[in-house]
């Protein structure tokens, strides 16, 4: 029986990666920070590692120089520590970053998330704001980010019918997540919102507003 929070499995991804196989994103998280750490450090097989990349369920580790089977063995042993299963702890090369985005909460879903949760619409944007949600890994279109960490009465289900077009920097909430689509193209979640913020852009460094293990600040631009 796996461990809660130990991989479950550690696999090559080609010839200078491998990918950390975890059993739910809290895992993924707490892996992530430790192995961000450990890069810093510059440490082992940790000083070969360019790329730590999140998912749902995985957790890419690559660089030109990563040689598998000693980052494995890298992986396997930073996962025995405490550090590796404790998702609330901030990573250290997260430097604190905080990106605030102001939202004009005018969404088309405002009234459903409303009734789904219970809450007023007020409530609902006081819920959305007044908790800092955490990127915890990009995905599905570049600049998208899926955030955590935000007030639990949000949790609300995707539509039933997913929108053929939803417009660039509709806010959004799926499940334990929310985000902010970084361009038009279809969607299911219940969109609470919009702003003008540009999550990607192609010419600036780095071209994703949001990155893996900042903070997340949403600010209403007219109350509700």
């Amino acid at each position: 029986m796996n461990t809660p929070g130990r991989p479950l499995g550690v696999l090559p991804a080609g010839e200078h990666a491998v990918l950390v196989e975890l059993a739910d994103l809290d895992a993924v998280l707490a892996l992530a920070a430790a192995a961000r750490e450990r890069v810093s450090e510059g440490a082992g097989a940790w000083a070969a590692v360019e790329d730590v990349v999140p998912g749902a369920r995985t957790l890419l580790l690559s660089g030109e120089r990563v040689d598998p089977a000693d980052l494995r063995s890298a992986v396997l042993d930073l996962a025995r520590t405490p550090a590796a299963t404790d998702p609330g702890r901030p990573s250290a090369t997260s430097g604190g970053t905080t990106a605030e985005v102001r939202v004009r909460y005018d969404g088309p879903d405002l009234g459903e998330v409303a009734r789904l949760t219970g809450l007023s619409r007020g409530e609902v944007v006081a819920a959305h704001t007044s908790t800092p949600w955490r990127v915890a890994f990009g995905g599905f279109a570049p600049g998208f980010a899926y955030l955590v960490g935000g007030d639990p009465r949000l949790r609300v289900p995707r539509r039933d019918a997913p929108r053929g077009s939803v417009p660039a920097g509709a806010v959004g909430l799926a499940g334990e997540f929310s985000g902010v689509y970084p361009r038009p193209s279809p969607g299911g979640w219940q969109l609470i919102g919009s702003t003008d913020a540009v999550l990607w852009q192609p010419d600036r460094e780095p071209p994703a507003l949001l990155q893996p293990g900042s903070v997340v600040q949403f600010v209403a631009e007219d109350p509700a």
